[in-house]
């Protein structure tokens, strides 16, 4: 019997490659002569560069960039050789994790680390990047990414106000100047969120508030995106702030859209491509809807949350519950 793992991370508990480690060992339980292939799994946040790079025989490779707060860091993305295609994560450069709790502002977080990791990714000579977006700690709608590539920001008709540092500096933009000789190659956003840049399910309100924007400085941001989607559609001729994904990452869907010209995907199909799954589905979960259409996806679903436990507790048991299920599954089979 050949069995496919093919898990995304239990977050705040497992990672991926846990997550399958744990259904391998309870399948090899019940069936111990089962091949069994694990291909840790994502949907476009974080893990989602191991997964492909894994999947097609790449290797990392590390490039010089900047955190969020602009603290000079060492960055990687997965490279894979034989088809120029360079995958990253927007969160290796401009991530939560790269800051402490302390350390969250969206007013001073910015992406220009992901400006540094593609234009990087452009000088090996990439003819693809994927990147993926999630785990972001800024709100910048990509204003720092556009700033590392050689866009540039102006306060006025003139050069004597460049804006290049608090994104609050947005409300005062008036143009935006492209760089001459930029010619980047086609980039694939990998996403699993829908909303658009601004509004009431927009990247501020919705997403700000975890980044630690205070009530208080949500209608700065606000007015800071809303500036930058008219100039951008003043200055590019393009308007993507309506768009379902624009708001991801604090707004770098949009900037990806509007700077560089990429294109989305939901980030879970652009991982399923990559690793080509085609198998019978059983779904192992920690909680699941009891909607008929969404559970009619898989040939079963089996549900880790056990009553009587709390959240806390059925997270601390992930690992062991997972193996439990794996071998309830293993006897079905």
């Amino acid at each position: 019997m050949k069995i496919l793992i093919a898990p995304d991370k239990f977050k705040g508990s497992l990672s991926a490659r846990e997550v399958a480690e744990n259904i391998a060992a309870g399948l090899r339980d019940v069936l111990p002569d089962a091949k069994i292939d694990m291909v840790p799994m994502a949907d476009g946040g974080e893990g989602t560069a191991e997964v492909i790079g894994d999947a097609l025989g790449g290797s990392w490779v590390n490039c010089d960039a900047h955190d969020p707060l602009g603290r000079q860091i060492d960055a990687r993305y997965a490279w894979i050789e034989h088809r120029k295609l360079a995958v990253m994560e927007m969160s290796e450069a401009a991530g939560m994790r790269r800051l402490s709790g302390g350390e969250r502002d969206p007013l001073r977080a910015n992406t220009f680390g992901v400006g540094e990791m593609l234009l990087d990714a452009l000088q090996r000579g990439a003819h693809e990047i994927v990147i993926g977006l999630g785990g972001s700690a800024t709100n910048d709608g990509g204003f720092g990414m556009a700033r590392a590539l050689g866009f540039r920001f102006f306060s006025g008709n003139d050069h004597d106000h460049e804006l290049t540092s608090a994104i609050s500096e947005l409300q005062k933009l008036r143009r935006i100047q492209s760089p001459r000789n930029l010619s980047l190659p086609k980039i694939i956003a990998a996403v699993d969120v829908r909303n658009p840049l601004l509004g009431k399910n927009g990247a501020t309100r919705v997403f700000g508030p975890q980044k630690g924007a205070r009530e208080d400085k949500i209608d700065v941001l606000e007015r800071a995106l809303t500036t930058l989607a008219d100039v951008v559609a003043k200055d590019l001729n393009v308007d993507y702030r309506d768009e379902p994904g624009a708001g991801a990452a604090g707004g770098l869907g949009f900037g990806l859209m509007s700077f560089c010209g990429a294109r989305f995907r939901p980030g879970f199909d652009v991982v399923a491509e990559a690793v080509r799954l085609g198998k019978r589905v059983f779904a192992i979960v920690g909680r699941a809807s009891e909607d008929r259409s969404v559970r009619e996806i898989f040939d079963k679903v089996y549900v880790l949350a056990q009553p009587g436990m709390s959240e806390k507790e059925n997270m601390a048991h992930a690992a062991e519950l997972l193996r439990e299920n794996a071998r309830e599954l293993a006897k079905k089979l």
